[in-house]
């Protein structure tokens, strides 16, 4: 990893630590090839944001973390990821998928709040994995609605359904839900696109405050948005990472012209 230069006499900056290595990876919806070769450094409590055009790869790659594609038949893939500081192949067959969704949660685009309760939407996780306590569950639910931003909302509302809130409040609600198992690492697939201005705005400072504590990859269409909330950004195309670097140099100094062509709207 290449930090940028420091002044003569500064202290050495400090590495920061991975979280995760994609390494070879490759990914076949049967014999459709959608990742060739896939090479992908995340790293520890920073954002990542995975950015290109419609159809390139980034969200097979994004479900390629919490194994989403084993869901469903006839997909397959080659390669690593590899989960620290455990040293873990998250890809290897002996590695239970529920596990690995406990260890890294995921937001879609569209908010889907369970058909249950404010409460029970973020108490699901915590039931699954077993907690049957109800002073453990009360005190999961509230923090993990204080980290989403949402408790002052709904405090007074935990029965009603999710359903009933705002577009915005429901993702907030979703994520939430993610946070209350204590994720390392959390996914977020186009958080914002079904949002107005002012729940994006919410839903980008939130990711902001969440990796101070965790590790956060996001994909999205919006370059502007890519910009404001992360630190490290991937340009992809047909399937391959074109660049991958520090989100101001990827925008300010792309070293690819593809890249270059992409982020000043003439391509894509």
């Amino acid at each position: 990893m290449v930090d940028r230069p420091r002044q003569a006499g500064a202290p050495m900056a400090e590495p920061q630590p991975l979280k995760a290595r994609v390494s070879g990876l490759s990914f076949h919806y049967g014999s459709l090839k959608a990742l060739d070769g896939i090479e992908l450094p995340v790293f520890e409590r920073r954002v990542t944001a995975l950015i290109g055009p419609s159809g390139c790869g980034k969200t097979t790659l994004l479900r390629c973390f919490n194994r989403m594609h084993d869901l469903y038949p006839g997909n397959h893939c080659q390669g690593e990821l590899m989960l620290y500081p455990d040293n873990i192949n998250l890809l290897g067959r002996q590695v239970d998928p529920i596990a690995v969704r406990m260890r890294i949660a995921m937001v879609f685009q569209k908010p889907n709040p369970f058909p249950r309760s404010i409460y029970e939407n973020v108490a699901y996780g915590l039931r699954v994995r077993g907690e049957r306590s109800r002073v453990v569950l009360d005190e999961k639910v509230e923090q993990a609605l204080r980290r989403a931003a949402l408790w002052e909302e709904v405090r007074e509302r935990l029965d009603e359904p999710g359903a009933s809130l705002s577009g915005g409040q429901q993702q907030r609600l979703c994520i939430a839900r993610a946070l209350a198992t204590d994720p390392e690492m959390i996914l977020f697939d186009e958080p914002t696109a079904a949002l107005d201005p002012v729940a994006t705005s919410n839903i980008e400072q939130l990711m902001t405050e969440l990796k101070q504590r965790i590790t956060v990859v996001i994909v999205t269409h919006n370059m502007q948005q890519a910009a404001r909330v992360s630190d490290h950004t991937a340009y992809m195309y047909a399937g391959r990472i074109i660049e991958f670097g520090k989100t101001d140099d990827l925008f300010i100094r792309p070293r690819m012209k593809q890249t270059e062509d992409y982020i000043t709207g003439r391509f894509g």
